[in-house]
């Protein structure tokens, strides 16, 4: 154990640098605060916003140089104390030990055969780091009285983590040692390695990531240096921009949603050991058990000895992954692109065929997803499209025919076309979109292959590089398809060939083919308004390392500029205004 005084202030290159006058500091932050703080940038401007944001911190952090708390020693060092830690607080330590895969990090490894759905670790809830022990920690006065904090439970995590960290009497240091001193997230890239992702559909997130957390970092340390509640916290001392970072990249890979002590709600919470566990494909395995008071895990496959045991993080794109996890997942079965269409106001049928996508459950401007996969569109992009691609007489004939409402059920179904001419219509835009897309990258997909061979390549610059690869590529199949279906559509046409005919009376059992459209469009949640937030558990399933908003100080949530048909921004995010 004896690791406990093993702390130290860091010292960078020759040391600390010359201390700056509180006064000077506070200056740097109110106008860091004020920067972040401004309007969106209008389109175009968001690159050099970033990089006005970016010089500001990188001037602070320059002048905190020396003054983060670090653990000496490296990760690995920790991680016998965070097993013994585990096994005095009755967590399952039988069956794994903590190991070193190479290029996937550091993960767990079995020491013995465990069986597919074996139960194998449980963590009990008094060694998770959650709100509910921020509310009851010194950061409790804080908490009580900060609206921010109590809207945004990822931003209570971060300083409950950073609080703990600097209290050497903390429970859950055996846990925080054994965390990583940095992060892959692209709070931690370089501008030249940011300045890759120029043009993806991604960059906007990685943009908006920055500049919330730069924001959240210069309010909390105004308010750490002049709230009366935050007096007796250990951050008045010292409280960096980087020790900030390190708090929100360590919260924003590993939060999860548990439920609290009575059932009646969730909240956010860390969870020791488990979190080492790295990402495959697969099914969520691991649940929360209320009578046990307890997260469990089960095996998600059959495990020989020395095996590395995964888990599955959720149905993610490589976007998520990059941005909130920091790794991108090359045989990522759940990739996709948004893509943001709307029907123009100033359409003479816009009112026409707003009212045909209500009454079909989906809004007139939404983010969807192109998926990496066949199809590459879901039901509900199927739905809008046709209703987007419709005559005045077939909108008619869906607001006022014969069936007019049961037909509602068939938008999605790929097997009822509402005519041979409306798919021939949609597939052309889908073909003629995802090619206007690619032409808004900067190099070509064989550019990125021939990048990617370069031996000498930062690993974030490979990362933004295959992300940036990997969109094109779904760009390329999402046209491809298009193209594909257009050309059979036509021959349909061509051929007169008769529509498809459904059965009214069999309305209730209309299915697509299509593995996520098994049930009629209007009785299902639209899948892309919060795809990625899989976040009902309670006794069934706790979601994995979930995927949230980033923690983001005054959030605003803005899509960027997805050169979709329709663009507008928009504000799907439930963190508050201030």
């Amino acid at each position: 154990m004896g690791k406990k005084s093993r702390v130290k202030t860091q010292k960078s290159g020759s040391g600390a640098s010359a201390v700056v006058s509180p006064k000077e500091m506070m200056n740097l932050i109110s106008e860091l605060l004020q920067k972040c703080s401004s309007a969106a940038p209008s389109a175009g401007k968001e690159w050099e916003e970033y990089t006005q944001i970016r010089g500001l911190v990188e001037k602070i952090r320059k002048k905190q140089k020396g003054m983060s708390i670090v653990f000496e020693g490296s990760r690995e060092d920790y991680f016998s104390d965070l097993m013994a830690w585990a096994q005095e607080n009755g967590a399952s330590c039988d069956g794994f030990t903590v190991a070193d895969f190479g290029a996937e990090g550091y993960g767990l490894q079995a020491t013995r055969d465990i069986k597919a759905e074996e139960l194998f670790l449980w963590i009990p809830r008094k060694m998770l780091m959650t709100v509910e022990s921020a509310q009851n920690s010194i950061l409790g006065p804080l908490y009580s009285q900060d609206r921010i904090l109590q809207a945004m439970g990822n931003v209570t995590l971060a300083l409950h983590l950073l609080c703990e960290r600097a209290n050497p009497a903390s429970s859950w240091l055996p846990y925080i040692r054994s965390l990583p001193q940095d992060y892959d997230t692209p709070l931690y890239y370089q501008q030249e390695e940011v300045q890759l992702l120029l043009g993806t559909q991604a960059v906007q997130d990685v943009l908006s990531q920055y500049k919330n957390t730069a924001r959240q970092y210069a309010y909390f340390y105004k308010l750490v240096q002049t709230h009366p509640a935050a007096s007796k916290l250990p951050l008045k001392d010292s409280f960096t921009f980087d020790d900030y970072r390190w708090a929100v990249s360590s919260v924003m890979t590993r939060q999860n949603q548990i439920p609290t002590e009575d059932g009646s709600r969730v909240t956010l919470a860390l969870i020791p050991l488990w979190d080492m566990c790295n990402h495959t494909n697969g099914l969520i395995t691991t649940g929360y058990n209320l009578e046990d008071d307890r997260c469990e895990c089960v095996a998600l496959q059959d495990y020989k000895e020395n095996e590395q045991i995964y888990i599955f993080y959720g149905t993610r794109s490589n976007a998520e992954f990059v941005i909130h996890n920091g790794f991108f997942f090359q045989d990522n079965a759940h990739d996709r692109v948004k893509i943001k269409l709307g029907v123009s106001k100033s359409e003479r049928l816009y009112a026409m065929k707003a009212e045909v996508l209500a009454r079909a459950g989906i809004p007139a401007s939404c983010i969807f997803a192109l998926h990496c996969n066949e199809p590459p569109i879901s039901a509900q992009l199927l739905a809008f499209l046709r209703v987007f691609c419709m005559t005045e007489e077939e909108l008619k004939d869906y607001l006022l025919g014969d069936g007019a409402i049961n037909k509602i059920f068939t938008l999605g179904n790929s097997e009822f076309p509402v005519s041979w001419e409306n798919e021939i219509k949609l597939w052309t835009f889908l073909e003629t979109r995802a090619a206007l897309l690619l032409k808004t990258y900067k190099t070509t997909s064989e550019e990125d292959r021939s990048m990617l061979e370069k031996p000498d390549l930062s690993l974030h610059s490979r990362v933004a590089i295959q992300l940036r690869l990997a969109e094109k590529q779904i760009l390329e199949k999402a046209s491809a398809s298009g193209r594909s279906k257009r050309m059979h559509f036509e021959k349909k046409l061509e051929e007169e060939a008769p529509l498809p005919r459904y059965e009214e009376s069999d309305i209730a059992l209309l299915e697509n083919t299509d593995a996520d459209a098994k049930l009629p469009i209007i009785l299902r949640k639209l899948e892309e308004v919060e795809e990625g937030q899989e976040i009902q558990l309670f006794a069934a399933e706790l979601v994995l390392k979930c995927c949230q908003c980033v923690p983001s100080l005054l959030c605003r949530a803005v899509f960027g500029s997805y050169k979709g048909l329709y663009y507008s921004e928009d504000a799907n995010c439930s963190s508050p205004e201030a």
